[in-house]
């Protein structure tokens, strides 16, 4: 029997989440067989873990027209376009009936250990291109299989990798042995366990984006009810205008609201914000609490716990052997970087791409979804759903419309970004900023927003 040709080999796509379907149901409309490799037990996985948080974009923006195509004929109606689901309502009404669809083509329990071309380790030139991949993976049992693929699209995301909450990118000293007092996630309040484990106690809160407005509103809700839980948010920067995000602004209202919500738990007494402190050590104290110490040498009053949402970084160790062109500080392809980069982009602003941006000096294989940007934070669903668009009708030789541009996307509404490292100019217009002498502050007294939460 003979071997099928590269064009006979399905396009491997890595990880069940939104993308990544998405990416399959673009195959099957191409013609092209997928095959989508998930480590876990059903579709959205990594989603399901942030059942409970509220994203900031209805459901207009967060399904892919391909992906509804094939839906339909099940009876499938997308829900009301203005609403703005959980995580678990996007996996349990959308994510999950993609996948039944699909069928076969999705295969869980699934882990991807390493990508490489057949024969050939990232040294070897001679015939590179030539060769299909082989994808090396792991199952649920322990059993390891090798499967040959035209072309790989990973789609695995970020999830499972967290930044630390050590400024210089590392775990702080202590970080790794305070384990059991440290989370990576925005907690579940509405689980009595989880719910338990903050009531009562001073958490610190250490990151600057949605994911940490996020935690500040479920703590100040907590605080509203339960005695002695406080928030200390922690801020690597100093407090301005744009350090709750655009507000009534912001062109993604919930997000816009979900700062509000966060500022008015400093403005209310229950959250306390220190300004630029970065994390060094993690101490405990006689009486087994944590207290941070910052790369100056300042303390912190002890607190019982905390949540590091410092962000998250791509997984690039299953990609040893494939050639990707990186950059060098976002680890985003080299083209799209440029774009997302929020020592730049300070305003928000996200940029329809596709695989012009994606491509790398291997060939056929793309990073997309939250993974294609690397450490920056910017990245919205309707962005990788064009992302994969404009893959998928690469690979069938359809460059027109694998360049033409089908998404437009409105500024964020939104100027914060990274700022510009200890320059003093920037720490004075932004009231603290980088390099202005950090404080503990309490900022006055308003009422609670009542809009929806999200990440």
């Amino acid at each position: 029997m003979n071997a099928p040709t590269t064009d006979q080999l399905p396009v491997v796509v890595v990880g069940a989440g939104p993308i990544g379907l998405a990416a399959a149901a673009r195959l099957v409309e191409r013609g092209i067989e997928p095959l989508v490799l998930e480590s876990g037990p059903s579709a959205g996985t990594a989603v399901r873990a942030w059942s409970h948080v509220r994203l900031f974009s209805p459901w207009a923006e967060i399904t892919d027209p391909a992906a509804e195509k094939l839906l339909a004929p099940t009876g499938w109606a997308r829900p009301d376009n203005a609403a703005y689901p959980t995580g678990g309502d996007w996996a349990e009404k959308y994510l999950q009936p993609l996948a039944d669809v699909l069928g076969d083509t999705v295969r869980y329990g699934t882990t991807v250990t390493g990508v490489a071309r057949a024969g050939r380790d990232r040294i070897v030139d001679s015939g590179r291109d030539e060769q299909p991949f082989t994808v090396h993976i792991q199952l649920a049992d322990g059993n390891e299989e090798r499967i040959t693929a035209r072309a790989v699209i990973d789609a695995s995301g970020t999830w499972s990798t967290p930044s630390p909450m050590g400024a210089d990118g590392l775990a702080a000293l202590g970080e790794k042995t305070a384990a059991e007092c440290i989370s990576y996630r925005v907690p579940d309040l509405g689980d009595p366990a989880v719910r338990a484990r903050y009531a009562g106690k001073r958490t610190a809160v250490i990151g600057s984006g949605a994911s940490a407005f996020t935690a500040l509103a479920h703590l100040a809700d907590l605080a509203k009810e339960e005695d002695g839980t406080h928030a200390v948010w922690i801020l690597r920067r100093g407090i301005n205008g744009s350090t709750f995000g655009g507000g009534e602004a912001d062109q993604l209202p919930a997000r816009g609201a979900l700062g509000l919500r966060a500022k008015a738990a400093v403005e209310a007494g229950h959250a306390s914000a220190v300004t630029g402190f970065r994390t060094q050590s993690v101490e405990r104290n006689a009486d087994g609490l944590l207290v941070l110490v910052a790369d100056d040498g300042r303390r912190l009053d002890p607190v019982d716990e905390v949540i590091v949402l410092t962000g998250f970084r791509p997984d690039l160790s299953f990609l040893s052997e494939i050639r990707l062109g990186l950059d060098e500080r976002l680890q985003a392809p080299t083209a799209l970087a440029p774009l997302i980069d929020p020592n730049v982009h300070s305003c928000g602003t996200v940029y329809p791409h596709g695989v012009n941006e994606l491509s790398h000096p291997e060939q056929d294989v793309y990073l997309v979804g939250m993974k294609s940007y690397g450490r920056a934070p910017a990245f919205l669903a309707l962005t990788g759903y064009e992302q994969v668009r404009s893959i998928t009708a690469a690979l069938v030789g359809d460059q027109e419309a694998a360049e033409r541009v089908e998404l437009t996307l409105p500024e964020t509404g939104v100027c914060g970004g990274a700022g510009l490292f200890n320059e003093p100019e920037n720490a004075e217009q932004s009231g603290g900023g980088c390099c202005a002498a950090p404080a503990t502050l309490q900022i006055g007294i308003g009422a609670p927003a009542t809009a929806s939460d999200g990440c």
